[in-house]
């Protein structure tokens, strides 16, 4: 089977990098690299081998550019709850009982259940 001429051959981007293409991936020398890896900004090799993880390297690059934190998961609901609780009672807008029995983790009936 012939090959097109006029199609370009996808470039595969290996996800093994030997400490080279590391060092290079991220922009510094050699001994940059092993410094940074020295001060725990990038992992080493994957255990066993002569090779890094280009995804552990972003995760690493990305936890030390801050970026980790940015892109935390979703709040969940209780999670919520707690912050807008603890927010009420520090501006003070729960009654001081209610305030007393939500710090301890009791339930609290609404007026208008009763």
């Amino acid at each position: 089977m012939a090959r097109n001429k006029d199609k370009p051959t996808p470039v595969i981007e290996p996800r093994c990098l030997t400490l080279q293409q590391a060092a290079d991936y991220c922009a510094l020398t050699r001994s940059g690299f092993s410094a940074w890896q020295r001060q725990g900004l990038v992992p080493g090799p994957i255990p066993g081998t002569n090779r890094w993880d280009r995804k552990a390297l972003d995760a690493a690059l990305d936890k030390a550019s801050g970026l980790h934190e940015a892109q935390a998961q979703p709040e969940d609901a209780y999670t919520a709850w707690k912050r807008e609780r603890d927010a009420a009672i520090c501006r003070g807008s729960l009654a001081p009982a209610r305030r007393s029995r939500m710090a301890r983790g009791e339930p609290i009936e609404d007026d208008h259940e009763r």
